[in-house]
């Protein structure tokens, strides 16, 4: 392995509330990353893989917090080496969910606009800069914290159109009134709940479409009767593991290609911390939220 991000879902799955639980008792965590081919099998065709390729599991799998993985080629997906090791490693389940949620509720053209919370994460974060090179604007809202101020300056250097606190919105009886220029969004993306997604829900056209995709903030999410009945808006939820695992694993790999693509490109970045994995424990605390708002922290090996 040369590096594994610490994703909210690993820590879930540790702590034995993900939907899929590793099998016990000799489990080792970890779901994506990216990996150098040091050897192969002797049945394994040199065409396929060869060692020094640089490969990720596809779909991703447990075990990727070692040093070394054993699995079968066809487990693997050989990805380029002219980028980041970090990006590589995590490319699959952040930006991968962002590309997919632009793309498979509702069909926006350029010129058209989504809402979305959780901006400052690295799904957020891919959404404004995919969303941009689709030709289209994104409304962004974010947590009331300590420099919030340079986390929407960094918001809008990626292509955010409309950037505003959560704190901000709650004070303003209509949402709309900020939107401008900018046409009604027809699309909303959740991962907070609670009071975030109901602001989400103010924002959206008739008939728009929220997207719920976590729940950070560990709140329900509940809508009024009125958005039913008179603004007919729809409610859906997105899991990758869900959609990877269905007939998508080969259409995922030509996906996380263009990704990475964009990512040689420069058009694609988003923040991370490399720890050691020798420094695990610093990690992990950084990844629990110890050491105040950091980066995603991706273990190096």
């Amino acid at each position: 392995m040369l590096a594994a991000p610490i994703n909210p879902s690993d820590l879930n799955r540790i702590e034995g509330v993900y939907p899929v639980r590793p099998p016990l008792p000799a489990a080792v965590a970890g779901y994506e990353g990216v990996g150098q081919v040091h050897a192969l099998g002797p049945a394994v065709d040199s065409d396929y893989l060869s060692p020094g390729d640089w490969v990720i599991p596809s779909p991703p799998s447990f075990g990727t917090w070692q040093t070394y993985v054993v699995k079968p080629a066809a487990a693997w997906h050989r990805v380029r080496s002219d980028v980041p090791p970090q990006y590589a490693a995590t490319v699959t389940v952040n930006p991968l969910t962002a590309l997919r949620m632009l793309g498979d509720f509702v069909n926006l053209s350029p010129g058209d606009t989504l809402v979305q919370n959780g901006a400052t994460s690295i799904v957020g974060q891919c959404i404004i800069q995919l969303a941009k090179l689709h030709g289209l604007h994104t409304i962004n809202i974010i947590r009331d914290r300590p420099g919030w101020e340079e986390a929407k300056d960094k918001l809008k250097q990626l292509g955010a159109d409309e950037v505003f606190t959560q704190s901000q919105l709650d004070s303003i009886k209509n949402v709309k009134s900020l939107l401008g220029a900018l046409p009604e969004p027809a699309l909303g993306l959740n991962c907070v709940g609670g009071n975030a997604a109901s602001v989400i829900m103010k924002f959206l056209r008739q008939s728009g479409t929220m997207v719920t995709y976590g729940g950070m903030s560990k709140k329900p999410v509940t809508i009024s009767t009125s958005s039913f009945i008179f603004k007919d808006l729809s409610l859906r939820g997105f899991w990758l593991q869900k959609w990877m695992n269905s007939d998508k694993a080969e259409e995922s790999r030509t996906m996380i290609d263009y990704l990475l693509s964009l990512v040689h490109e420069g058009k694609l970045k988003y923040e991370m911390e490399l720890t050691p994995f020798s420094d695990f424990r610093l990690a992990l605390d950084k990844a629990l939220g110890k050491h105040g708002s950091r980066p995603k922290q991706v273990l190096s090996f």
